[in-house]
């Protein structure tokens, strides 16, 4: 396990291959909310013979501990603290840019998922001159709701601060927490992992990306962000995600000609697990690449 200090908080990383002297281009993989690196072990695999894949855990999530000043968006009045970090989007795309900076990377490509998309959006928009190219994978844009809004924050809220560790010992509790995200079923190892990384997520840190990235400020801004983008850029979208449904990426990739779009039917909002073949064919097409698809 290799942990590196990122604007004062330690973050987990790791290279696939393990990196020590290559002269392979980097890609970097963001994950979504409540997740880890880890799910995305079995892409980056198959795209390391191309690529120097470089996981990390956003601060807050999976094997990145929060620090202990930064406060959540749902207090109306935070006590002033020496921390300035925020849980933004814009705050998580400047972790990514310290994170690069501290391995001396120029210039990578971004494969970014669910959250971590729109991380990246911003990061495109911040730091153009370091992509090469990007793939956004179940993102897009929504209009704001303020009735729905407030009762996907209050029923999250809830669902955040009341998971008990027990229930990753519940038989078929995987299962059922990833029933809704799912259109195929995934091994069991890999939906154990989801459940176990949600469970374990910072509770400050997944209460403050909740209500940032779905809020009116998130419904404002992101159209501007995903027209602005000027990085050639694949948005991938499953057929039946609920969670971010396909129109949705429609219309972001509707606003701006770098942006490509491309639906996988039959998959839901992990299309690169339920389809990995589709998934990985698009994504070599796209960037150029002719090796041979591993699955």
């Amino acid at each position: 396990m290799a942990f590196i200090q990122v604007r004062d908080i330690e973050h987990y990383y790791e290279w696939i291959p393990a990196r020590t002297s290559s002269d392979k281009p980097v890609m970097v993989f963001l994950h979504g909310w409540g997740g880890s690196s880890r799910y995305w072990n079995s892409t980056a695999e198959a795209l390391s013979g191309s690529f120097d894949c470089l996981l990390y855990d956003m601060r807050g999530f999976g094997r990145s501990r929060a620090v202990s000043g930064v406060e959540s968006p749902l207090v109306e009045h935070p006590p002033t603290t020496k921390a300035e970090f925020t849980y933004e989007m814009e705050e998580y795309a400047e972790d990514l840019a310290g994170l690069l900076d501290a391995l001396n990377l120029q210039r990578v490509y971004i494969n970014a998922h669910s959250m971590g998309a729109s991380v990246a959006t911003f990061f495109l928009n911040l730091y153009p001159e370091r992509v090469e190219k990007a793939i956004l994978t179940c993102s897009g844009i929504f209009e704001y709701d303020e009735k729905s809004f407030t009762t996907f924050h209050k029923f999250g809220g809830y669902v955040v601060k009341f998971r008990p560790r027990w229930l990753y010992q519940l038989p078929y509790m995987d299962k059922m927490f990833m029933q809704r995200f799912l259109h195929r079923p995934l091994p069991r190892d890999i939906s154990r992992a989801f459940l176990e990384d949600f469970l374990l997520a910072d509770c400050k840190a997944a209460l403050g990306t909740m209500v940032t990235s779905v809020s009116k400020k998130a419904a404002e801004v992101m159209p501007g962000e995903f027209a602005q983008i000027k990085v050639p850029t694949l948005l991938v979208a499953g057929e039946h995600d609920i969670i971010i449904p396909a129109a949705m990426g429609r219309q972001a990739a509707s606003l701006n000609d770098f942006v490509e779009y491309f639906e996988i039917p039959n998959t839901a909002h992990f299309p690169m697990l339920e389809d990995a073949e589709t998934y990985l064919s698009k994504v070599r097409e796209f960037l150029g690449i002719k090796d041979a698809v591993s699955v």
